[in-house]
């Protein structure tokens, strides 16, 4: 019974210690091997490995690229002295585990230092720049620079940077309302310059217009003066011609007329004799 407990004991720790020495690799990660803390191997390819059983173990590092985006906006003043607020992303690889491991230790220190390293280079880089520079084409240089400084200063790192940008660079909240307020300032300037140039053309035009109706009313009244003399001189010339041919009835048509005129439609009252001179016609139309 000893025995067989024995056998069974030595069989699964035999077991135990050959499963203890075998461990795999993903294909997406790379491994380094401690023995006690300290680096012995490192092994890139995927597969199955061995190592000491107990004594050693093993560290698993990232193959794939990774990110890197900070969670707050750092302030930076430009070569021109206005200040904007910009946050940079990186993309990188572990490409040294063993270097990874000696100076980082794992990926938590990795982000520690790149985000200082990340925003000492975003500080000295955009310190020589201007907001203009910023804002056009010459961007990607920019970016470029960034990229050569942080590649620099991680080699030591064991790491690869892939790429570096900028992702955001904006003025802070005070400055953004103050340039807000300016512009809103400036825009209402330009308003009330052009509704006052609006006004002034205005007032030019409604006074041209009655001008030009003064005129036109004064030409027109003229021509009706003129037109309405021409008329009465041809009347008069038509009547003196008309009754000159005939006197008597000239006589009659006058008395007429001063007959409407005198008691047609009027409320005046006249006293006179029926043997007036301005009744003759009365008598009879001989007006005898």
């Amino acid at each position: 019974m000893n025995i067989r407990n024995f056998s069974i004991g030595f069989v699964a720790l035999l077991l135990f210690t050959i499963l203890s020495a075998l461990f795999t690799v993903d294909q997406t990660k790379q491994a380094l091997v401690l023995q006690f803390g300290e680096p012995k191997r490192i092994i890139q390819e995927p597969g199955l490995a061995i190592k000491l059983p107990f004594i050693q173990d093993v560290e698993y590092y990232e193959k794939r690229v990774l990110s890197l985006i900070p969670q707050d906006a750092e302030e930076v003043i430009l070569a021109d002295q206005k200040r904007i607020l910009v946050d940079a992303y990186a993309r990188y690889r572990i490409s040294n585990p063993l270097l990874f491991y000696q100076t980082v230790r794992n990926e938590f220190g990795a982000r520690t230092r790149l985000e200082s390293i990340i925003d000492s280079s975003v500080r000295r880089v955009l310190g020589s720049e201007t907001l203009a520079s910023i804002l056009t084409g010459m961007r990607n240089n920019i970016n470029d620079n960034i990229k050569d400084e942080v590649e620099e200063s991680v080699t030591s790192l064991g790491i690869e940077i892939i790429d570096v940008r900028l992702r955001r660079a904006d003025y802070p909240e005070s400055t953004s309302q103050n340039i807000f307020n300016r512009m809103k300032s400036e825009r209402e300037r330009e308003a009330k310059e052009f509704r006052a140039t609006g006004e002034e053309e205005a007032q030019k035009i409604r006074a041209d217009a009655e001008k030009t109706r003064t005129v036109i009313v004064a030409e027109a009244a003229r021509k009706a003066q003129e037109n309405r003399g021409r008329g009465d001189s041809e009347a008069i010339e038509i009547y003196a011609d008309s009754f000159g041919k005939d006197a008597d009835f000239f006589s009659f048509y006058r008395s007429m007329e001063a007959y409407r005129a005198a008691i047609g439609e009027s409320e005046t009252s006249m006293v006179l004799s029926p043997d007036s001179e301005f009744f003759r016609f009365f008598k009879n139309k001989a007006g005898e």
